[in-house]
């Protein structure tokens, strides 16, 4: 494998792309990503990647534009130094909530990033969670979205041996999500019905399940501006939760969001490693951070070695 496969990293995710190369036994890519003084960006590679499958590690996590702009650069530099294969790995997919027109004449933009992508000269993608599935039917080529999920419940199976936990869907549209860590887990389910009043404003109406004195966990896919999960920590307080825990797979942590969870009823907050912690959350001892290094190594070596993805989407 180390003589066919490389790994490259952009700015956004280099410690999760040193984490993969260690799982997979092979050396991160040499790379170099600049920065002009007018904000260009310009990318140059450092090594031999003619006839290698490569495999460019990179979240379009804030700030998103640039991240996603080193990605296409560097997809671009790798295709013309005649790589056999690029796999861009997106742990994070940046622009996932603008996956249809909510109002008229907005775009939708999860679909010109994946125009991009592919114009650049991917021929596969990896990613994790990604907000709404149907953003894998924007691309013509294949895209892998794995889950997070595993990691997640390792980790709850592990600090709440107990049976007296309660899986919360922060509103309608993540119940799925919740019902499925429930059947797992195998604790009850409650549903915290929302109303959102604007982009980033949230206000709960009620909660649907009992909670009273049980260990309740918020369960989404991304936390931004931590506005939805705070005020569901609060709803959940108010019907009596002994403790409120949260997990999520994308802490995009935007904003007033580590203010709000600091000032939160919420005991700690399990992320993973998709989105880097930004200097303000890496301070505070409520955030707690897993890794999907070993699942997206795991992934890549299954598509390198023409083996089944699917197991892992489990």
């Amino acid at each position: 494998m180390e003589n066919k496969i490389r790994v490259f990293s952009g700015n956004s995710n280099p410690g999760l792309a040193e984490n993969i190369c260690t799982h997979l036994g092979v050396p991160l890519g040499q790379a170099k990503v600049k920065t002009f003084s007018d904000g260009e960006i310009m990318v140059e590679i450092g090594e031999n990647v003619r006839g290698r499958d490569i495999y460019v590690v990179q979240s379009t996590c804030a700030p998103s534009n640039n991240n996603l702009m080193e990605l296409l650069i560097m997809i671009d530099a790798l295709k013309r130094a005649s790589a056999a294969t690029i796999t861009a790995v997106i742990p994070y997919y940046g622009y996932a909530r603008q996956d249809r027109k909510v109002a008229p004449r907005t775009p939708i933009t999860s679909k010109l990033v994946a125009d991009l992508i592919t114009t650049a000269g991917a021929d596969r993608v990896v990613t994790v969670d990604l907000h709404a599935g149907q953003i894998q039917g924007f691309f013509n080529i294949p895209v892998d979205n794995l889950y997070a999920a595993p990691v997640i419940l390792e980790k709850l199976r592990e600090r709440f041996p107990h049976n007296n936990i309660v899986m919360v869907s922060p509103d309608a549209g993540g119940t799925e999500r919740a019902r499925a860590f429930a059947k797992r887990l195998g604790c009850t389910l409650a549903v915290i019905d929302k109303r959102r009043t604007g982009p980033n404003v949230a206000e709960v109406m009620h909660l649907i399940g009992d909670v009273k004195d049980k260990t309740a966990i918020i369960l989404d896919d991304m936390i931004d501006t931590a506005g939805t999960l705070t005020q569901a920590a609060k709803a959940l307080k108010e019907h009596g939760a002994k403790t409120i825990y949260a997990c999520a797979t994308h802490g995009v942590l935007s904003g007033p969001a580590i203010d709000r969870i600091n000032d939160s009823d919420i005991e700690t907050v399990l992320i993973t490693d998709t989105v880097p912690l930004g200097e303000k959350a890496q301070k505070t001892a409520k955030i707690a951070v897993l890794g999907v290094a070993e699942l997206l190594a795991e992934a890549i070596r299954r598509i390198h070695e023409d083996e089944s993805v699917s197991s892992l989407f489990v």
